[in-house]
């Protein structure tokens, strides 16, 4: 059991289940997940976090997963300071928080994502981990290797019933796997140049790209802007992005989602995952 004394605000509901990750469940015991091959139930304990499953050698991974690195509770105050509406909308829900995901799962699950809902996403989530991803107890199963997902056609992943996505996730992993598309190349890339690298696989476009960039790799600048959030974006900034938000774009953006999906008419609601035009 890891104990991480200090949450920084931190909410679980809100973040592990607002549409930027897939493989969390909330159980009577807190919420269960995967994590690159990690299986824990992690629950707020006070002002901190308890990780089952966890242990003191994995301090450094969960911090850093859950960005306790980042001093959200400042930012949120910068935040408040440059704009009031951007300070309403953090206010709203201020436990919300940019999980650092693993790159190759981000990928995945935000090409199974369009055109989709958050629980259709889950189960095709879900049965691609069964199906490919090594087996860690208690029936839990890791995230698949680009190599495992590399060997499959798209006619062989007809268990996940994933419809024209299929062939888009052999495409991506025969990339990765390929080195075509590595993390390391993405990394060291400028933000645009990421972003159009992202995009030579078959079925990335821009919404989907800046996902990865934001939930996989960190990019805080990237901004998912599928319909939803362009209406949203009109709504309640029709002129941009304040100016306290630069380089935070992208974590301004999840209050931002977050507000307007609770807040904005219904007749606009029609998404349930982040940037991927499906909600």
């Amino acid at each position: 059991m890891l104990v991480l004394e200090d949450a920084r605000g931190l909410e679980l509901a809100p973040t592990l289940d607002c549409g930027q990750a897939f493989r969390w469940r909330e159980g009577p015991g807190g919420w269960q997940g995967v994590v690159e091959g990690r299986a824990v139930t992690v629950r707020r304990a006070g002002a901190g976090l308890v990780i089952e499953g966890a242990g003191e050698m994995d301090r450094a991974f969960w911090e850093q997963y859950l960005a306790l690195d980042l001093d959200y509770p400042a930012l949120i105050a910068r935040f408040g300071r440059g704009s009031r509406r951007l300070a309403a909308c953090c206010a709203a829900s201020p436990g919300i928080r940019v999980l650092r995901q693993p790159f190759f799962e981000v990928l995945c699950a935000f090409i199974i994502s369009q055109n989709n809902n958050i629980g259709r996403i889950k189960g095709i989530v879900e049965r691609l981990c069964q199906g490919l991803g090594e087996p860690l107890g208690g029936g839990m199963y890791a995230f698949p290797t680009p190599a495992a997902l590399a060997r499959c056609t798209p006619e062989g992943l007809a268990f996940l019933r994933a419809g024209w996505r299929a062939g888009y996730l052999v495409d991506a992993a025969q990339k990765v796997a390929g080195g075509q598309v590595s993390e390391a190349a993405l990394r060291a890339l400028p933000t645009a140049g990421a972003r159009a690298l992202l995009m030579t696989i078959r079925g990335v476009g821009p919404k989907v790209a800046d996902c990865v960039l934001l939930y996989g790799l960190s990019r805080w600048e990237a901004v998912p802007m599928d319909v939803w959030m362009k209406k949203a974006m009109k709504e309640l900034f029709p002129n941009g992005l304040p100016a306290c938000c630069r380089g935070r774009e992208g974590i301004a953006q999840q209050f931002i989602f977050d507000y307007a999906r609770r807040n904005l008419p219904r007749g606009t609601q029609k998404v349930q995952a982040k940037g991927t035009g499906g909600h």
